[in-house]
């Protein structure tokens, strides 16, 4: 491993979301959308604070934050994924992926 895979994989390590934080802050700010700030889905985490504000809208929250239950691995997979590909592309393009062993344009 060459010091730039250590550098961009100890980037990823500090930038990436855990999904046990995001389940943490689902349990105690679900309704009001606090996993969704953390995972980087703010204009779906303004809806569900705004909508938890009114008493038809809490009922309505309530059923997303179930249902975001279920949502929540394939969220925070796909922001890591994210996170990774910017770490790629900041790192310098065209080089090799310590990953996927392949070149990110």
């Amino acid at each position: 491993m060459t010091e730039f895979d250590l550098r961009q994989m100890l980037e990823y390590q500090e930038e990436r979301k855990s999904l046990a934080v995001a389940y943490i802050l689902w349990g105690v700010l679900g309704p009001l959308g606090g996993h969704r700030f953390y995972l980087r889905a703010i204009p779906s985490g303004l809806a569900q604070l705004i909508l938890s504000l009114t008493v038809v809208g809490l009922f309505v929250t309530v059923i997303w934050w179930v249902v975001d239950a279920i949502l929540l691995p394939s969220m925070a997979k796909s922001v890591n994924r994210q996170i990774f590909m910017e770490i790629n592309r900041t790192f310098g393009h065209g080089r090799r992926s310590m990953a996927t062993d392949t070149y990110w344009d």
